[in-house]
């Protein structure tokens, strides 16, 4: 098979000249991800386990043949996500696809010899394809700009089962911003005729899987609203979703499960019996017993289990996160993606970057100096969000206070979210740390502030009982003037100090806009559903990284451990023209932080 990976590098170094010459933009954010994700397989009963990836790797989503002979797997190992497959024990591992875009989440045919899959390679949304694994030729089943999710092929071969939220909106969770995930059940023969959905719409069923005469679908259902309030921390502990069948005949359903406990991925056992993921207590559990692996770092998504009903495979996931930058993988060599703590920041000379991490004390404000550890220069017991370097690089201004909706999701889970949002004001310090001054005071929350290139001034967001909107301070006489009045938020000042880049909340969605200083030209540069967000300037002022859920879900909601497992990197011109995406994946990404001045060779 020609590789498209190799295709696309090899006509980048033609066009624009040598690889190894090539100026690369080094590029860092937030993957809200795991760090390693790994595949193991144990007993039916969990007893002995043993691992089938090795240490660090990002593999994950494992899907038995029904001959048993071969895994089908997710891995990240070469880059991008792709296919791979590998028998039992381990070895002949094979790679089935090689994309530049997301492929994951697949399922055997009965027969074992093709694949249909989840890929994002037509048009950047998460839609269904079929492999033919003897010559790795892929098909498109499925086509739109909704997402369809974990496929599942009836063992008579004439049905594939799967969840889409195709036709949907994906309106905010009460009192938030993160998107509710409205997904329905459907089935299409595998050649793209006879597309029927089988759920009701208006909630979320997903995760199908066969019953063995193929009369039949089995789904994880709960309402639209459940979709974020099982997967924040607070998740209350009488929390319920149920199993439900669907008869392909008829059309009706009936529930398989009873009770309190959030239950994802089900699954028919060899035995004719049905088991699941019990989501908050992180086990396997067959209808009226504990049974499976268990403990500590059990990934939340789908257990695999042998055609024999003897083994089962799964994940163990781990994340530590340092503050020193690490590499990712992107889609365009001449950008170099790292990631690193939330909404980083680099010093004029690009030489050392400013990240938070919150704890379980509070929030630690770090300084990373290339090549070094990082330092911390700032501990407290609540939040510290979004530095920004002055121009000279001797001070920052940070934003401080309860920020309660980033970290207390039961907030805004139960109830609207108060404006307010836990108090916050902007404070400016010196670069090692000394000096805390607060600039802002009164009941609003103030926080993302953003030098002017001159240092004068700052600009920042403002909301709460009094108004919202942004705010220009002078720094010299701490005077403030209202630069807008609207939901706006995370404004960055362009290195040309004549824009003003920020995001407003436009009918329900948020996007990016630019402003002069002195209010005049505002100008919408995203007209997207969902949610844009954490704006970065080039060092030249001449583009725009923003955060954008644009290409919406990958996957279902719940097998991710982060609040919004949607989000890609963009870049884009400074007048919304000229829009590149830089990642693709199921990881929550944001808060891209630009390094000024940084030319390195390309691998």
């Amino acid at each position: 098979m020609t590789s498209l990976r190799v295709m696309w590098v090899g006509w980048f170094a033609i066009s624009f000249g040598s690889a190894a010459c090539q100026a690369v933009d080094n590029i860092v954010f937030l993957n809200n991800g795991p760090t390693e994700l790994r595949l193991y397989l144990s007993n039916a009963d969990g007893t002995g386990e043993r691992p089938l990836s090795e240490p660090g790797a990002r593999d994950y989503n494992p899907a038995w043949s029904a001959s048993g002979e071969w895994i089908a797997f997710t891995s990240e190992r070469a880059g991008s996500a792709d296919i791979y497959r590998m028998h039992p024990d381990g070895t002949a591992v094979e790679q089935l696809t090689d994309n530049l875009a997301f492929d994951d989440q697949a399922a055997f045919s009965p027969d074992s010899t093709r694949i249909v899959f989840v890929s994002t390679r037509a048009t950047g949304h998460a839609n269904l394809w079929v492999l033919d694994i003897a010559t790795h030729k892929t098909t498109s089943l499925t086509t739109g700009d909704g997402g369809d999710f974990r496929p599942a092929w009836s063992p008579d071969g004439q049905w594939i089962a799967f969840s889409s939220d195709r036709g949907s909106e994906l309106p905010p969770a009460t009192g938030r911003w993160e998107r509710l995930q409205l997904a329905d059940l459907y089935i299409v023969h595998p050649d793209g005729t006879g597309l029927r959905r089988l759920s009701e719409h208006g909630g979320f069923c997903g995760s199908p899987k066969w019953l063995r005469e193929s009369k039949g679908v089995l789904a994880a259902c709960m309402t639209a609203q459940e979709t974020w309030e099982f997967r924040t921390p607070q998740t209350p502990s009488d929390a319920e979703n149920q199993i439900v069948m669907f008869d392909i005949a008829t059309g009706r359903k009936s529930m398989v499960t009873t009770g309190t406990g959030i239950k994802i991925a089900p699954t028919v056992t060899p035995n004719e019996g049905v088991a699941y993921v019990h989501y908050a207590g992180m086990k396997v559990e067959v209808v009226g017993s504990v049974h499976g692996p268990a403990g500590d770092h059990l990934s939340r998504r789908p257990v695999a289990w042998s055609p024999d009903g003897k083994h089962v495979v799964y994940g163990r996931e781990f994340t530590k996160i340092p503050p020193e930058p690490s590499k990712r993988w992107g889609r365009n060599p001449s950008f170099s993606l790292n990631v690193t703590f939330f909404l980083p920041a680099y010093d004029p000379t690009g030489e050392h970057l400013a990240v938070t991490s919150p704890g379980a004390d509070g929030t630690t404000l770090f300084v990373v100096d290339e090549g070094k550890p990082g330092k911390a220069i700032l501990a407290r017991k609540d939040v510290i969000l979004a530095p920004s370097w002055s121009p000279d690089g001797k001070q920052m201004v940070v934003g401080i206070g309860g920020f309660s909706a980033f970290l207390d999701f039961a907030l805004g889970g139960r109830k609207p979210s108060d404006p307010v949002n836990g108090g916050a004001q902007v404070a400016i310090l010196n670069s090692d740390g000394t000096g805390l001054e607060m600039l802002t005071t009164g009941t609003n929350n103030n926080a993302f502030a953003s030098f002017s290139p001159d240092g004068t001034h700052i600009v920042y967001r403002t909301a709460g009982p009094t108004d919202e909107g942004l705010r220009i301070m002078n720094l010299k006489d701490r005077s403030i003037t209202a630069l807008t009045g609207a939901y706006d938020n995370f404004p960055v000042w362009s290195p040309k100090g004549d824009l003003i880049a920020f995001i407003r909340k436009i009918d329900g969605s948020f996007q990016a806009m630019t402003i002069r200083p002195d209010g005049k030209e505002l100008k919408q540069l995203t007209h997207t559903k969902g949610n844009e967000a954490h704006l970065a300037w080039s060092p030249d002022g001449e583009r725009l990284l923003v955060t954008s859920s644009r290409m919406g879900f990958k996957d279902e909601t719940l097998y991710t451990t982060a609040p919004q497992p949607y989000g890609e990197i963009f870049v884009m011109r400074y007048d919304g023209t000229q829009v590149e995406q830089l990642t693709d994946d199921q990881w929550e990404e944001g808060g891209p932080a630009w390094q000024p001045h940084r030319v390195v060779a390309a691998k």
